[in-house]
């Protein structure tokens, strides 16, 4: 019986997996991908029927790099480090996405440098702008030099992407010189580039010069939201509400937005309002918005504070918690404690400081362990002040010890307190400033001792410690003003000191007696105290508002410096010998003077 023949099993061709069609079908497949379960399959089938060298296959994962990478960045990694040799756009959107991650910043920073030992692939112009803004985050001032360096090395210098970037992370680290010095080399910028300069100049508190470099942009570009955010909080730092009110209208006029609904727009009108003084119209900006976030709702609450509206501040936080079911932070807190402590509700300050802690289960940080010490010393609660600060987990800084040496200028305390005060402030970090002197010598002249009000001024001069100058703005049609003590540089200074001797009379027909303790320290006969008084920078500019603004206008003062206790209350009676309201803010706060009286109730 013949036996059977049994035919070779046929060898098994492969075709290679390059054809159009799966490629296409792997991309069409990536396009309509919602989630990394999906993802994965893709990668999988990708995996299976094509080779990893050809052309096609690269973009296919390219694609399924950049889902991953802003999906599941841990998996992105396993899909990075498979493929053999990543080109630019890979590495990009990997650095990228940590650059973005909050958690995976400096993996940013350490990609580059895994891209920079490889000899097959380049950064290219993207690859800066994302490792830069991970240097920003972190602060990571060496690392993103030396990227400046490599940009520069590889010819990427004249880039106004690159540039934009450079911008920024100098700013965010601190070094405006080296962020100017950019901007000014720039041989073409955008309008990213002048939003981003400004921006850094409103950052670092140059808002004059931030405004002066909007006007110049003007004749360039057409100014953008960005471009208006800044503007807006360079108004606010400058308290030049005029200004204010015209970028406010120039968003309405301009941008395609719904102001009602925009968060952001309205956020920035919120505090800039605010930090002008004009806070009806902020709480009318408040109460128009349809919608509120959380920032929204600290503004108001820290307006109120800062005006001096208590009561408003706690119950606009309680409408917040109860109504809108809004969970607070910690600059709510700072915002409602700084509200108690203008009215020295002490009661109120503990509760809100243990709600803080056993409801909210916030740590109190350093500015809420200040304001309840400041609420409690400036209650005269000196001693149980103290036991506060000596429990804190964190050392006390200068602030909270010239709070407490403020506090015991005001209550009378000992001089022997006040000494201590002064000495840790002194040895703290940043204590050794002129404020300190300046309360001590005010403890010692309330005392009478002039003697030692001497001593300390020699102390300043052997120091080399220089008293910061008084310094006042008013804002007329516009225009500010500005004013130093004895100013007579303005224009019009013969009318104003003339002015000043009508303001004299008037003052002392209604039977005001000054505050000598408030004079310099230099001056040692009534009289020259007394001269001295008149000529503080707050009167100088109150005196120019009395000549210049329209009857029933507010008089709008803003000084560096916490006003003195004598300008504060011929701030009080000029506001009702010349039927004027006048609005002051000074270092600390607001006051609203009216009719002979203070919204501060006197209490600041």
């Amino acid at each position: 019986m013949a036996s059977a023949i049994i035919p070779s099993p046929s060898p098994i061709i492969l075709s290679k997996p390059n054809s159009a069609n799966q490629h296409c079908h792997l991309l069409s497949c990536l396009n309509e991908c919602r989630d990394m379960s999906r993802l994965k399959q893709i990668h999988a089938q990708t995996l299976r029927s094509t080779l990893p060298d050809q052309p096609d296959t690269l973009f296919v994962y390219s694609r399924i790099l950049h889902f991953s990478a802003f999906n599941d960045l841990d998996y992105a990694y396993r899909v990075f480090d498979g493929i053999e040799n990543p080109n630019s756009f890979m590495w990009n959107t990997l650095i990228r996405a940590c650059a973005r991650s909050s958690d995976s910043k400096a993996a940013a920073f350490l990609l580059y440098r895994r891209m920079l030992e490889q000899e097959t692939v380049l950064p290219d112009k993207h690859t800066f702008p994302f490792v830069l803004k991970a240097c920003a985050y972190l602060f990571a001032l060496y690392e993103g030099k030396q990227a400046h360096a490599q940009m520069l090395k590889l010819g990427f210098e004249s880039d106004v992407y690159v540039n934009n970037s450079l911008i920024h992370f100098y700013a965010s680290c601190g070094c405006l010189e080296s962020a100017q010095n950019v901007f000014d080399k720039m041989p073409k910028r955008s309008v990213v580039s002048w939003n981003a300069m400004i921006d850094a100049l409103v950052q670092f508190g140059e808002f004059e010069t931030a405004l002066k470099l909007f006007v110049q942009l003007q004749d360039l570009f057409e100014p953008d939201w960005y471009t208006m955010q800044s503007v807006l909080n360079a108004c606010a730092g400058l308290c030049a509400l005029s200004l204010g009110m015209w970028a406010h209208a120039y968003v309405l006029r301009n941008f395609d937005v719904d102001v009602a609904n925009d968060v952001l727009v309205n956020n920035c009108l919120l505090d800039m309002y605010c930090k002008c003084g004009s806070l009806d119209i902020a709480l009318q900006v408040f109460e128009r918005m349809h919608r509120r976030d959380l920032t929204s709702w600290n503004s108001i609450i820290l307006g109120f504070a800062m005006h001096g509206k208590a009561e408003l501040a706690l119950e606009y936080f309680d409408l917040m918690v109860r109504t809108w079911k809004l969970v607070p932070n910690s600059i709510t807190f700072v915002g409602v404690l700084s509200a108690c402590n203008r009215r020295c509700m002490v009661n109120e300050g503990k509760k809100y400081f243990e709600m803080m802690i056993a409801e909210y289960k916030i740590e109190p940080q350093l500015e809420h362990y200040g304001c309840l010490v400041d609420i409690l010393a400036r209650a005269g609660l000196i001693d149980e002040a103290l036991n506060l600060v000596s429990n804190m987990p964190m050392k006390p800084d200068a602030v909270i010890w010239r709070s407490l040496l403020d506090s015991c200028c005001k209550k009378n305390a000992s001089i022997e307190v006040s000494e201590e005060m002064a000495r840790q402030v002194l040895e703290s970090k940043g204590g050794d400033c002129s404020g300190v002197y300046v309360l001590l010598s005010r403890v010692y002249a309330s005392a009478s001792r002039w003697n030692d009000v001497g001593l300390v001024r020699k102390l300043m001069t052997d120091r080399g410690v220089t008293k910061e100058p008084g310094c006042s703005l008013i804002e007329i049609e516009g225009v500010t003003h500005e004013f130093f003590a004895g100013d007579t540089s303005h224009p019009r200074t013969g009318e104003i000191y003339q002015f000043l001797d009508l303001i004299e009379e008037k003052l002392k027909s209604v039977g005001y007696t000054p505050d000598y303790s408030q004079a310099p320290m230099v001056d040692e006969l009534n009289e020259g105290k007394q001269r001295t008084l008149r000529v503080h920078s707050e009167r100088l500019a109150i005196a120019l508002g009395l000549l210049s603004l329209k009857p029933g206008m507010p008089i709008r003062v803003f000084k560096n410096l916490q006003v003195c206790s004598d300008c504060h209350e011929v701030s009080k009676l000029i506001s009702k010998i010349f039927n004027v309201e006048i609005i002051m803010r000074d270092r600390v706060r607001f006051h609203h003077f009216k009719d002979g009286s203070c919204s501060c109730m006197d209490y600041w």
